[in-house]
C-alpha cells in the first residue's frame, strides 16, 4: 500500500460522484440550489425513478438504497487493509459533514499532516511484518533441508512407491488404460497439492473445477511425473525441493520444500 489513505477504487469515486448528484445539497439558510431543486422535481414526476434497480433485494426497495448499498460495499472493499484503524461512525460523520457542506473538524492541513503520519506508519508496520516473515520463511527452509531428504529417503522403501532417476517418487492410485502425455501436450486434470505436514497450498477439486496446464510449463515434478500417467490414472507424487520450487519457495511454498501431490489425469488437451 503506496499511500494508506488513498481508501476509494476508481468505481467507489465514480460511484460516489452519480451518488452526489442524485442529493439535493442545501445552503446555509437552508434553502436548495436552484439548479438542484429543478432536476429533482424533474425526476419526482414519475414514481419510476424511485423503483429498485434490481427486483428482489430484501430492504432495498428503492433506487437510492441500492445504489447507497453498493457504494458501501465498495467502500468497504477499499478500506478493508485498513479496517482495524478506522472507527465507522466517525467515518459516516465526515461523509455526512462533507456532503451537507458543513465545515470538517480537520482543515486541509492537518487531513495532510494526519495522512503522512499515518502512511509513514502504515509503512513501518508493514516492513516489520515483511523482516518477520522473511525470518519465519529462512528457518522454514534450513528445517525443510533437514526434513524432506530425510522424508523421502524412508518413503521411498514403502510397498508401491517408485522412484526415478531423478528422485521423483510416485505410486500408483489407480491404473488407467488411456495414453500417456508427451512433455509438450496440454493436460486437464483434477489434483491436490500439500507440505509434508498435511497443509494444502493448492486444489482443484477445492475449487470444483478441473485444471488444464501445459507440462512444458509446470514445475519439472509435474512435468516428469504427468507423463508417467496414462490417461484415467490417479497417481500420488512426492516432488523433491529442486524439482519442485528450490531454494526460493513461491507464494505458500517455503524454502526447500518437498511436495506431495495427489493428480487424476482426466485427458490430454487436443
Amino acid at each position: 500500500m503506496n499511500s494508506a489513505l488513498r481508501f476509494a477504487a476508481p468505481l467507489v469515486l465514480a460511484s460516489l460522484v452519480l451518488s452526489l448528484a442524485a442529493c439535493k445539497p442545501e445552503d446555509k439558510d437552508g434553502k436548495a440550489d436552484a439548479k438542484t431543486d429543478v432536476a429533482a422535481d424533474t425526476a419526482a414526476k414519475t414514481d419510476a425513478d424511485n423503483a429498485p434497480l434490481v427486483e428482489g433485494i430484501k430492504g432495498l426497495d428503492t433506487e437510492r438504497a441500492q445504489v447507497s448499498y453498493m457504494i458501501g460495499m465498495d467502500m468497504a472493499k477499499s478500506l478493508t487493509p485498513v479496517k482495524d484503524q478506522i472507527d465507522v461512525d466517525v467515518l459516516a460523520e465526515a461523509m455526512a459533514a462533507v456532503f451537507a457542506g458543513e465545515t470538517p473538524k480537520i482543515n486541509e492541513e492537518q487531513s495532510v499532516q494526519i495522512q503522512q503520519a499515518f502512511t509513514a506508519k502504515m509503512q513501518a508496520k508493514q516492513a516489520a511484518e515483511a523482516e518477520a516473515e522473511a525470518k519465519r520463511m529462512a528457518e522454514q527452509g534450513e528445517k525443510n533441508k533437514t526434513e524432506g531428504p530425510a522424508f523421502l529417503a524412508e518413503n521411498k522403501g514403502k510397498p508401491g512407491v517408485q522412484t526415478t532417476a531423478s528422485g521423483l517418487q510416485y505410486q500408483v492410485v489407480r491404473a488407467g488404460n488411456g495414453p500417456k502425455p508427451s512433455k509438450d501436450d496440454v493436460v486437464k486434470v483434477q489434483y491436490r497439492g500439500t507440505l509434508l505436514d498435511g497443509t494444502e497450498f493448492d486444489s482443484s477439486y477445492a475449487r470444483n473445477q478441473p485444471a488444464e496446464f501445459g507440462l512444458n510449463q509446470v514445475i519439472p515434478g509435474w512435468s516428469e511425473g504427468v507423463a508417467l500417467m496414462p490417461v484415467g490414472s490417479k497417481y500420488t507424487f512426492w516432488i523433491p525441493a529442486e524439482l519442485g520450487y528450490g531454494e526460493s519457495g513461491g507464494g505458500p511454498i517455503p524454502p526447500n520444500a518437498t511436495l506431495k501431490f495427489e493428480v487424476e489425469l482426466i485427458e490430454i488437451v487436443k
